[in-house]
């Protein structure tokens, strides 16, 4: 069980556990039962979108002036946020984990396979695939939450799944750093026992609701542990399904979620002038309410939405289905999506000369402290501008022309603008290893577009 120290006084571990897999009990109360209190049908209503995680890591521990790396058995817990089985969980599960098993609360097993994931904020995105959709878990808010309000805690506690412990909200907007490099900002402290194993589970309200994503806890403490606020991992989590669509699909939209009545709702936020979605008709300000047959209740519905429609079969565009309220009245709208791959790759190979993929987050770890993303080059044409520059294969581009080239949509974005092909040349930036790089290139001639 890995842990941390802080300076002086304070000593937290992350709760990725290393443990025994128990099974879980079914229990059943009369629907008139004075026993079947708010907490029990919260626990009976999350149960099914709570899932067990388990795998092996590979662990350093110091030991004297050396130090020795050993194999070990963690376990954690996730969460669906979305049918289709997506699932929210904490980073320090599954970092370096190269087979993650999955359990749900009906025995279902399986793997997961890591979408994308923040480091800073310690969060990831899992997707899971069983022959049937799954339960998701219901979000609440966390905007609202008072002190000494009752939560209750689900995760694989020790190996002990759906393992469930009750507290109330002790304070909020906790700092808490674990180490030099991992700090946690705007924490909820609850006394609700959590244990390793209960990383990545739900805190949850007497409504059911989650409201945090539990995440540490203070060692040689009582009753003192925190959580995400469930209002921030959205937006996270919402920001790397957001990357992921981006470098698959372009549509032309941003979005923002906005509380009513302490509801998220999501609304159009921009809308890029002469993009699928501006020649949809659909405009800022308008609400979104579905995405295909799937309703939007906050901004990562809309994202997780846009990441399972780049998985449709073909090359071409193809139309999305959105529902939308403008004004006092409702419509649907077809926002015919370009597959940015297979568009930006050719404008790319034709106009700078190299075939370009998404860097993976493992590519671009500890790379730069400014450059977290990029675009990792592929090939180089002969004679073309890149190739002029000394352009290599491996090299990661990361800005051109002013803009950050984090996903090919950016890119796409940066090769559309019309002054691009007017300017005598602009500037890029790649990293090579390590090592940053500058240079001067021009666009070249429109003839090579083809790609030939």
């Amino acid at each position: 069980m890995p842990s941390y120290i802080y300076p002086n006084w304070l000593q937290l571990v992350c709760l990725f556990g290393v443990a025994i897999s128990i099974g879980s009990p079914a229990f059943a109360a009369p629907q008139n039962d004075a026993r079947n209190t708010p907490l029990v049908q919260a626990i009976k209503g999350c149960s099914l979108s709570v899932v067990n995680l388990r795998g092996r890591k590979t662990v350093t521990a110091d030991i004297g002036s050396d130090s020795e790396s050993k194999q070990v058995n963690g376990m954690g817990t996730g969460v669906v946020i979305d049918s289709r089985g997506y699932v929210l969980t904490n980073y320090h599960v599954v970092q370096g984990v190269k087979k993650i098993e999955v359990t749900t609360s009906d025995r279902q097993k399986t793997t997961a396979k890591v979408l994308a994931h923040d480091p800073e904020t310690d969060l990831a995105i899992l997707k899971i695939d069983l022959p049937s959709e799954l339960p998701t878990i219901q979000i609440g808010s966390s905007s609202d939450l008072m002190l000494a309000e009752t939560v209750a805690a689900v995760g694989n506690a020790y190996g002990y799944e759906h393992t469930v412990t009750v507290g109330i909200i002790s304070q909020l907007g906790r700092t808490v750093q674990v180490n030099e490099d991992q700090v946690y900002r705007n924490l909820i402290q609850t006394d609700a026992s959590i244990n390793p194993g209960n990383s990545g589970g739900p805190l949850l309200n007497l409504n059911g609701e989650m409201i945090g994503i539990n995440v540490a806890v203070r060692i040689g403490a009582q009753g003192i542990a925190f959580a995400i606020p469930v209002d921030d991992a959205l937006e996270v989590a919402a920001d790397l399904m957001r990357n992921l669509s981006a470098q698959r699909i372009r549509h032309g939209l941003t979005t923002k979620t906005i509380l009513i009545e302490n509801q998220p709702t999501v609304f159009v936020d921009s809308v890029i002038p002469n993009s699928p979605a501006a020649a949809s008709g659909i405009s800022k300000g308008d609400r979104i309410l579905s995405v295909g047959d799937k309703p939007v209740k906050n901004r990562l519905d809309f994202e997780c939405a846009l990441v399972s429609a780049t998985g449709k079969t073909g090359t071409g565009a193809f139309p999305l289905k959105v529902e939308v309220e403008h004004g006092s009245s409702q419509m649907t709208v077809a926002i015919n999506v370009d597959r940015v791959t297979h568009r930006v790759s050719d404008m790319a190979w034709g106009s700078l000369g190299m075939k370009l993929v998404s860097a993976s987050d493992a590519e671009m770890l500890d790379r730069h402290p400014t450059y977290k993303r990029g675009l990792r080059v592929v090939s180089v044409r002969p004679g073309s501008p890149a190739d002029s520059e000394g352009i290599l294969q491996g090299d990661v581009l990361v800005a051109m022309a002013g803009y950050k080239t984090e996903s090919l949509e950016n890119l796409q974005w940066v090769l559309e603008q019309p002054d691009l092909q007017q300017q005598a040349s602009f500037m890029f930036y790649i990293l090579r290893e390590k090592e940053p790089f500058w240079g001067k290139m021009r666009v070249a001639m429109r003839n090579f577009a083809s790609g030939n």
